[in-house]
């Protein structure tokens, strides 16, 4: 038996995440799994460059992941750092961070950032993996803090086959921060928002042609944090909610009670993380809006979440 231990950390607008797996004959069995919200991306958008304080929450999270890694003897890591770090004019503040940390345990390691393209070949192939084949071809959504990546593709022999890729300038936090203001956002934000997010898609169903698609898998938060309310989850499970299925009917109608709550009655919901509440009003349009390009365009009515992601095609593609 072929076995390696491995890492992958994957840090984005919103979160920072860390995936320890051993390659067992080319799959993946999970060591660690763990998630924590940084906000990395915090007003990146208006500003153009990381926040000291964001960058100081990132290099907090960043050192305990250290810690594990050599807790856990992992012989390789590869970190991506996505949309926000794509923005950043002072992403060599974070570069060199990461080197520092990182590089502490692992000779050599450092972040490195991935284009929307990789983005979307990494989540696809993590998200495909145990997926039936008859199903495809498939549309998956990874939905972030910065960037939503739209992939179109077919499930392959543990990698999956990409056949077009996009990766579309909105996520939870760009657009709260850009057209969500008040508690609870008044309908002329929501109208707003969903306007730039109409935009947004126009382009990127232009270059991924969806009609053909017959399953839709979401991925990341806002997915899984909707579909964990939808099947009335009193905490978050992701047992339960990897693979899980959700019809657009009740999708829909948890995306508008989500708009209308305000933000404290938002955190008393049970599945919801402290960290996605201020933020999974702007997921929810995003949601909206896809769920009903992809009725109309390919007659897809419900939502298969996967807990299986970016993180598991980084660890995938850093095994060979």
């Amino acid at each position: 038996m072929d076995l390696s231990r491995l890492a992958g950390i994957d840090c984005g607008t919103n979160s920072i995440r860390l995936l320890i797996a051993d390659v067992v004959d080319g799959h993946l069995r999970d060591v660690h799994r763990e998630m924590r919200i940084v906000r990395l991306g915090q007003g990146v958008d208006a500003t153009g460059e990381f926040a000291p304080e964001a960058i100081a929450r990132t290099r907090a999270a960043l050192t305990d992941y250290a810690s594990l890694l050599a807790i856990h003897r992992v012989e390789r890591v590869s970190m991506v750092a996505t949309s926000a770090t794509r923005d950043a004019a002072n992403r060599d503040v974070f570069f060199a961070m990461t080197a520092e940390v990182l590089g502490s345990v692992i000779a050599g390691a450092r972040a490195e950032v991935i284009t929307g393209a990789q983005e979307a070949e990494l989540s696809f192939r993590g998200a495909v993996g145990e997926l039936d084949s008859a199903q495809a071809p498939f549309v998956v959504v990874d939905l972030g803090g910065g960037s939503t990546e739209i992939v179109l593709g077919k499930a392959g022999d543990h990698s999956g086959e990409v056949a077009a890729s996009y990766s579309a300038d909105i996520g939870c936090v760009r657009l709260t921060e850009r057209c969500l203001h008040t508690d609870p956002p008044t309908a002329a934000e929501v109208t707003a928002a969903r306007n730039v997010v109409r935009e947004r898609l126009d382009d990127a169903l232009r270059a991924v042609p969806v009609e053909g698609a017959r399953t839709w898998v979401g991925l990341a938060g806002t997915m899984t944090t909707l579909s964990a309310l939808a099947h009335n989850m009193t905490a978050y499970d992701p047992v339960a909610i990897h693979l899980s299925r959700v019809p657009f009917d009740s999708l829909l109608d948890v995306c508008d009670r989500l708009l209308g709550m305000t933000r404290a009655q938002r955190a008393a919901l049970g599945p919801m993380h402290e960290g996605r509440v201020d933020v999974i009003g702007g997921g929810a349009i995003v949601v909206q809006e896809l769920a009903r390009e992809l009725r109309d365009r390919a007659g897809i009515d419900t939502l298969t979440v996967s807990e299986h992601d970016i993180l598991d095609g980084i660890v995938l593609s850093l095994a060979g």
